[in-house]
């Protein structure tokens, strides 16, 4: 696709379109391509609304019979009724249910609309002028601000941050919260805020079209008689909020429904129940028996008409015209009866239906056990239509970040030198368990604390406050070894900016125990400790990354001395440590399997002090390898591992990751009621599996966790099928109809709790293996290992590729799918399943918007499905049966009178007369009895009777005494009581399932009348939680580069041993610094020309 942009008011562009691009150069206006930003969010509009209501409301088999009658009807030669009583109901029953399919879009809309108008800054010429989203076109210069969303997909042009770097939080697109960095071409980023420059912009832009790969933008910029190829890193995305970054420019590349956050949306689908398609069948087959009657009854009209009709005609009535073929007379009664026997379909069925659903959705909307009262969020129906499937519900497919977690890192234990910090224990030595109710440590001696943070163990500030050093070394360790970007706006307030929540948390920890991090410079590093600044000469950062699952950074205090410090997953790290700290090792390995018992996320810390000789030869070898063009990763690492090693242990820190209230016992409950609920998620593999275990849905005593990461097909395949024999054994294979029959033959045993498979599977998969599992010759094998697993966990998935995962569980096993997120990329799985639940969360409303149902937590799903689900299932259920029973009854009488009238299409009940009987004895016999109850007790009466009616007035006076109402009262008991009595006798001597589990509830709670709740399994196996800072690279290239530091002063002649505050933006970046210079020759910001002139 070609871009030809130009900033003036009215942009002419033309069109030209090719078999894989479209070429948009100048000459026509930007709006007639549809390339604005118009985004669809209701499913009628003033125009559409009347067709595509009657086209869906026509797909209930019931409308099509009844518009067919009513077309029988206008024939006279066959229709015995008028045409008026199949129109009324007919049009009754379209209008409400019109009524209310366009009520609750407008709801929707309202709702929509009610978050208020989005605005964009757009640069119409030299002047910038707001607008709202909807208006913003392709080609538009938008200017964004801090903590605003993006509103379409941009090439960043410049940003307020050195080098054109922002910083973009993309929680909507793949749920993390973690920043991530995105930076402008130099050619572009020195056009700054220049509006004058930027409205002479005319860059062309030839990129690929619009697609769903949210990591992957391949195109070009042509611009100034030069190519600058763009990728992912200079975009974007629509659903991206700025943070960290002052203000940015960027020219829109993708708008509306072309953006990628749009792509991976999917459509809006007409969601039925299957109590809908039941009716449809219902309907069907009670056609086929209306069919049945009628050519009964027309076959016996035939042979009446053949053996009797003559004679009887002759004898009784005489017609002037008389049909002398039999078989025509027994086809035009065939088509009477079918207009006569109509009530045995029910026309009124759906509106019934609807009102009853209406009335569920209020259940749901009233409901005051799924209020939040902290966000002041109600459970809220946002549709009327699915409320008895929320009962059938088999497979529920979650998020995991802000759905199953709070997303929020507390520091909540620790080992140092041996000892474990961070548990309470009383005056004998017992181990408390820590409430809110618990004293959290005073940090009122430290004016930098983060007055959010808690923590109980006193011991440990203590400890720091005793001058031990393992302590101190501990916590000034933390707050030296991480990539976390400090703000402080007002004095003595600062704000972290981290690259994942881990990094925030342990800098926080370190800030409030009296080692704050307080500034940082390409060079150094400032941390108060204690009230005193110290400046740490920066010498070189080992970032991260997915391999080495570590990151160290070499530092040189004001003494002189080089020391690394290094934190890490332990697994990695205790391979590198001294022989000095084998015994120290044992502790606290035996302290990290206990941490990763309660689900807390480990790391492990280490220090090394280096010989100067041998530092200094192992720089000069680093700055070789950094300006290498090949093979620089290879040597990179060799160097690095040269480093990490012969390290001392420190200690190890413990992370808790918050669940949300409630989400390990609605997982268990739900579990218990045959519920299997699968993770989907966007985050790191590592960090899913440890929230799975926090939560109970992976645990120590399952069998076997298997883990399918293949990069091929066949890898893939050879991992799925591998497990699958794993779980089966080589003697049988089952298909996925043979797990749907041993389901079938399980429901069947008597005990509710006997569980069906003896031992428990898991299968994680990745998001490049499930690529290839879910093409149409691994999809069936990846289904029938997921269902044989108790959990099913998939990470680094695309929003599209949840939507895939809904899709063939709904086609393949045809189960009632649940999926339920809180961020923009959940909506397509929300949109995909039969039911779609979004959560207010801290990611936006987009889920919400576009789901089914709404409330604040993920512990209401439990109430909605269990209770609101299930009462309205068994509801409807009921009503459904009595329904079609009274239709029957009503029909099949006119169909026994055909017996008795000669076939010959007569109405047995009238339906005016029938109508008319119904009010004549439902109101008549309730004005009787009153008129005879108080003609007994009148004057005139007594009048007439004196000696039989003496009691005058007493029917007046006898309503207004309470014993009157008393006497009718216990009548009523007396006569209820009995069925009761055998209702409750039936429940213990013939009990339901049912019944059993509500036994079973109330014995567990009469033999654990203490505990509230679940407690989170405990593990003691070694696997711990691998520390993981991001998923790719963390900032240690920007950070020892300068390119993400504001200068404005000069610099310190020597910043080394300063003991005061040298100020946050004091210092000035040394333009001749090698650092800088190799690795812009890697990123190739550099064409030949100096550093100087690349970096201003």
């Amino acid at each position: 696709m070609r871009f030809s942009f130009d900033c003036e008011p009215l942009v002419q562009c033309q069109l030209m379109k090719t078999e894989q691009t479209d070429i948009i150069k100048s000459n026509m206006v930007a709006e007639i391509l549809g390339f604005d930003n118009h985004i669809k969010t209701s499913k009628y509009n003033i125009f559409t609304f009347l067709p595509i209501n009657l086209f869906e409301q026509f797909q209930r088999v019931a409308n099509a019979y009844f518009l067919f009658l009513l077309i029988l009807q206008l024939i006279p030669q066959v229709s015995s009724l008028s045409w008026f009583t199949t129109i009324v109901p007919l049009a009754l029953v379209l209008t409400i249910t019109a009524v209310k399919d366009a009520t609750d879009d407008y709801v929707s809309i309202a709702k929509a609309l009610g978050l208020g108008p989005k605005v964009a800054l757009v640069l119409p010429v030299t002047w910038l002028q707001s607008e709202q989203w909807m208006n913003v076109r392709v080609g538009d210069i938008i200017k964004l601000e801090n903590n605003q969303f993006v509103a379409a997909d941009l090439l960043l042009l410049s940003s307020s941050e050195p080098y054109g770097l922002s910083y973009v939080e993309t929680a909507e697109l793949d749920g993390e919260t973690n920043l991530k960095v995105r930076q402008a071409l130099t050619v572009t980023s020195e056009l700054g805020a220049d509006i004058h420059k930027l409205a002479e912009f005319d860059g062309e832009v030839v990129c690929e079209p619009p697609n769903n790969k949210l990591d992957r933008f391949t195109g070009t910029l042509l611009w100034k008689d030069g190519k600058f190829p763009l990728d992912n890193g200079k975009l974007l995305l629509r659903g991206c909020v700025l943070r960290n970054t002052e203000w940015c420019f960027g020219m829109v590349i993708f708008a509306g429904l072309e953006t990628k956050l749009m792509q991976n949306c999917g459509r809006t689908t007409f969601k039925r129940t299957s109590i809908d398609r039941l009716m449809n069948t219902l309907v069907l087959w009670i056609f086929g028996f209306l069919m049945c009657m009628g050519i009964i009854l027309a076959i016996g009209n035939s042979v009446w008409e053949k053996s009797v009709g003559g004679n009887f005609r002759k004898l009784y009535l005489p017609w002037d015209e008389v049909l002398s073929d039999a078989f025509f007379s027994g086809f035009l009664t065939f088509w009477s009866y079918i207009i006569i026997l109509n009530t045995v379909v029910p026309i009124s069925l759906y509106v019934s239906v609807e009102v009853i659903r209406l009335g569920h959705s209020y259940f749901i909307n009233w409901d005051r056990r799924m209020y939040q009262a902290q966000r002041d969020t109600p459970a809220e129906a946002r549709t009327t239509t699915l409320n008895e499937e929320l009962g059938q519900v088999e497979y529920i497919f979650s998020d995991k970040t802000g759905t199953l977690t709070q997303n929020i890192m507390v520091f909540s234990k620790c080992s140092i030198n041996g000892k474990i910090y961070g548990e309470v224990y009383d005056e004998f030595g017992h181990k408390l368990e820590i409430t809110e109710k618990t004293p959290c440590v005073d940090f009122s001696f430290n004016p930098l604390r983060d007055r959010r943070f808690r923590f109980h163990d006193h011991s440990l500030l203590e400890a720091m406050k005793l001058d031990e050093t393992a302590v101190r070394e501990f916590f000034r360790l933390l707050a030296l070894c991480h990539t976390v970007m400090p703000e402080e706006k007002m004095e003595g307030e600062l704000v972290y900016q981290a690259q994942s929540p881990d990094e925030g948390a342990l800098v926080t920890a370190a800030r409030n125990f009296g080692f704050v991090f307080r500034a940082r410079t390409p060079e150094t590093i400032t941390v108060y400790e204690l009230g005193k600044a110290v400046t740490y000469q920066l010498l070189a950062i080992l970032d991260f990354n997915n391999v080495r699952k570590r990151m160290s950074v070499i530092v040189r205090n004001p003494q002189g001395r080089a020391r690394l410090y290094c934190k890490g997953a332990d697994t990695i790290l205790f391979d590198r440590l001294e022989p000095a700290s084998e015994e120290l090792l044992c502790t606290t390995s035996e302290h990290l399997n206990e941490f990763a018992g309660e689900g807390l996320r480990t790391l492990a810390l280490a220090y090394r002090d280096l010989d100067e000789d041998f530092f200094q030869g192992w720089m000069q070898r680093l700055r070789e390898a950094c300006s290498l063009v090949e093979k620089r990763e290879d040597l990179l690492a060799s160097l690095y591992e040269e480093m990490e090693r012969e390290m001392t242990l420190l200690g190890a820190t413990a992370i808790e990751d918050k669940l949300e209230q409630g989400v390990a016992e609605t997982i268990a409950c739900l579990t218990l009621a045959s519920i299997k609920i699968w993770v989907l998620t966007g985050d790191k593999m590592e960090t899913a599996i440890n929230i799975a275990y926090s939560c109970n849905m992976l645990r120590d005593d399952m069998n076997e966790v298997f883990v399918i990461s293949g990069h091929s097909v066949l890898e893939v395949q050879q991992q799925l099928k591998s497990a699958k024999e794993q779980i089966l054994g080589s003697n049988r294979e089952p298909s996925v109809s043979d797990c749907a029959d041993t389901e079938k033959s399980d429901a069947k045993l008597d005990s509710v709790f006997e569980e069906a498979i003896s031992v428990e599977y898991a299968l994680v998969i990745n998001g490049h293996s499930l690529a290839h599992a879910l093409e149409a010759d691994l999809e069936g094998l990846l289904l029938d290992t997921a269902c044989l697993c108790r959990t099913v966990i998939c990470c680094r998935v695309t929003p599209l590729q949840k939507a895939q995962v809904v899709e063939l569980v709904k086609r393949r096993r045809r189960a009632v799918t649940l999926a339920i997120g809180d961020g923009a990329n959940d909506v397509s799985m929300i949109k995909t399943a039969h039911i779609g639940v979004g959560i207010s969360g801290q990611e936006g409303m987009q889920a919400v918007l576009a789901s089914d149902y709404s409330f604040a937590q993920f512990r209401h799903l439990q109430r909605l499905l269990l209770v609101h689900g299930r009462w309205s299932y068994f509801r409807m259920c009921n009503f459904l049966c009595y329904f079609f029973y009274k239709n029957f009854a009503f029909t099949l009488v006119h169909f026994w009178f055909g017996f008795f009238c000669g076939f010959s299409a007569q109405i047995g009940l009238d339906t005016n007369y029938w109508t008319a009987i119904n009010h004549f004895y439902i109101w008549g016999s309730l004005a009787v009895y009153f008129s005879i109850l108080f003609a007994m007790h009148s004057n005139g009466i007594f009048g007439i009777f004196p000696s039989q009616f003496p009691f005058i007035g007493t029917a007046r006076s006898s309503l207004s005494q309470p014993v009157v109402w008393l006497v009718i009262l216990l009548t009523t008991v007396v006569c209820v009581a009995p069925v009761l009595v055998v209702r409750f006798l039936r429940a213990d001597l013939y009990p339901t399932q049912t019944d059993k589990v509500r036994r079973w509830q109330l014995a567990s709670r009469r033999q654990h009348p203490h505990e509230q709740g679940l407690r989170r399994v405990r593990r003691t196996s070694s696997r711990r939680s691998a520390y993981a800072f991001a998923h790719q690279e963390g900032y240690g290239e920007l950070i020892t580069s300068g390119r993400n530091m504001r200068f404005t002063g000069p610099a310190p002649e020597s910043g080394l041993g300063s003991t005061s505050d040298p100020g946050p933006h004091t210092w000035k970046m040394h333009s001749s610094s090698s650092w800088i210079e190799n690795l812009l020759k890697k990123r190739g910001l550099t064409t030949g020309s100096s550093t100087d002139d690349t970096v201003k």
